[in-house]
Parts: C-alpha cells; sequence; structure tokens
C-alpha cells in the first residue's frame, strides 16, 4: 500500500525535510494590514515578525479552505491508496474538521485525518514519524497506533514575552493582562484537552524556562528515550544558549530547534519560547 503523508504549515518542518521525506503541506494564512500571506510560502517567520513590529494592526489568521484540501487529496489519490493527514489541535483551529470534510469527498483513497490536539514541531513529530512509517511501508492502522503511542506521552509548555497578543486575541482576559504584565508574571502554558490553558503563573522568564526544564528531567528520570524541540518567537540566540544548556542538563535528550511561525505567532507575539518533547520508539 502507497501512503502519503500530509500536514498544514503549523508544524513548522523546514522545507528540505518535507521534500526528503515527501511531506506534502497545506498552509494557513495570516492578515497583515489587510494582506493576506500563506505561512511558509509567501511569508518567512522572521519578515513577519518584521511587518508586525512596524505595522499598526495586530495580524488575524485563517483556516485553509476545505477546496484546498479537497485539491491536494484528489490530486495525491492519482497514486496513492491512502492518506494520513496531520494537523493541529482541533480545539484552536477547524483546519482538522476541514480536512475530516474534505477526506469524506476524496475518492479512489482513502483519508486518515489526525488530530495532534497540539501545534509546531510537537505537531512535526507526529508528521515526521508518519513519513519514515509510510517510507518503511507500514499500514495505515499501524501508523495511527504508532502516532496514538507518541501522544501518550507528548508534553509542550510555553511561555510568552507579551500578554497582550493573548488577551486581543481572546485567550486571557484584560484584566488578567493587565495585572500579569504590572507584575511581571510570565504564564506557562499548555494543551489541555485540545485547547491552550495555563499550567503555573511564574514571575520570570528565567524561572518559567527553569521551570520547563526541570519538568524535562522529570520525564528524563522516568527512563524513557526522549527527542525534544525547543521553539523561538524569533529568539534565536536565546533558544541556541537553551538548548546548550539543556543538552548539558540531559544529555540523553535529542534537542533540535523549531519556531513559532506567523501562524502560531500572532497569538503568542515575539519573544515566546517553548519546550516540547516526547518518546523516541
Amino acid at each position: 500500500m502507497k501512503i502519503a503523508v500530509v500536514t498544514d504549515s503549523t508544524s513548522y518542518i523546514p522545507k528540505h525535510i518535507r521534500e526528503d521525506l515527501h511531506i506534502h503541506m497545506i498552509p494557513l494564512c495570516v492578515v497583515i494590514n489587510s494582506e493576506t500571506y500563506r505561512e511558509e510560502v509567501d511569508i518567512s517567520a522572521a519578515d513577519f515578525y518584521e511587518e508586525v513590529r512596524n505595522g499598526t494592526k495586530l495580524p488575524t489568521t485563517t483556516q485553509p479552505p476545505i477546496g484546498e484540501f479537497e485539491a491536494l487529496y484528489s490530486e495525491l489519490a492519482k497514486e496513492y491508496d491512502a492518506i494520513i493527514s496531520i494537523h493541529l489541535s482541533s480545539g484552536i483551529s477547524g483546519t482538522f474538521q476541514g480536512a475530516v470534510a474534505a477526506g469524506d469527498m476524496t475518492e479512489n483513497a482513502k483519508v486518515f485525518a489526525y488530530d495532534s490536539e497540539i501545534s509546531c514541531m510537537p505537531q512535526g513529530f507526529y508528521v515526521l514519524e508518519a513519513a519514515v512509517m509510510a517510507k518503511a511501508g507500514k499500514t495505515p492502522e499501524e501508523i495511527i497506533a504508532r502516532l496514538d503511542e507518541l501522544k501518550a506521552s507528548m508534553r509542550a509548555y510555553f511561555m510568552v514575552d507579551d500578554l497582550t497578543h493573548l488577551q486581543r486575541g481572546g485567550r486571557l482576559s484584560s484584566a488578567q493582562a493587565i495585572i500579569g504584565s504590572l507584575l511581571n508574571i510570565k504564564p506557562l502554558l499548555h494543551f489541555e484537552n485540545k485547547v491552550i490553558v495555563p499550567f503555573e503563573k511564574i514571575r520570570t522568564r528565567k524561572k518559567a524556562m527553569k521551570r520547563v526544564a526541570d519538568l524535562l528531567g522529570e520525564d528524563v528520570e522516568k527512563g524513557h528515550r526522549l527527542q525534544a524541540t525547543i521553539i523561538h518567537a524569533n529568539r534565536v540566540q536565546d533558544a541556541a544558549e537553551w538548548k546548550a544548556e539543556l543538552e548539558q542538563l540531559y544529555p540523553t535528550v535529542d534537542f533540535n530547534i523549531s519556531y513559532f511561525g506567523p501562524v502560531i505567532g500572532t497569538h503568542l507575539g515575539e519573544g515566546a519560547m517553548g519546550l516540547g518533547w516526547t518518546i523516541r520508539l
């Protein structure tokens, strides 16, 4: 059985890796000053943060039209027997539902839409695993079972530098934003039941990053072989320094660096940092 793997742009898998593993990507869009850009296609993360810094209005985001899914699935169905389509959490976007709807209309190939219940490179971990398994000739059922194994151990925590983005995007009340800013609180956030919720309130960025590192350490101590990703919103140097520190602390963990692209960055704001990890199977 020949299996295609599809994801959306919020997995932020570099283009050369997508090409090497034959991963197909459908972009979400960001609207900046009335101009619509397909992330990972029309605008890079670095250019996005530059545009936002110089703009006057907060960007907005849009999910892919179902027609884009339909067109891609129909084209893939000419060559593949099945399609595994992995997307960002259905709790923060309708992208997954779009994949399901388009899959129901696709003929000549069975579409397996998968809700990662998360986003960014932690979502990418599922995509990369699926692509490697598809290349190895595994069945869709075997791949989905493996993704569920990853999900059971998936952890991701992130902190924002500026609470106003979360507040404007409806993720945080105005009162919470004002109080948090005054007290220099860096809310540690995570996904729970498919949505973004506070995990803990921590007074400083440094303490928040240490708390996340300690949470990773708790899983390392369980003896699991882990892969981890450091995610940043236009903080390349900070991410590199944190990676070096974490590699010293946890030499058995396989670390990489990723980023919050335009769509997720719209809601978190420049300066956000995150750390996600799961088992290496």
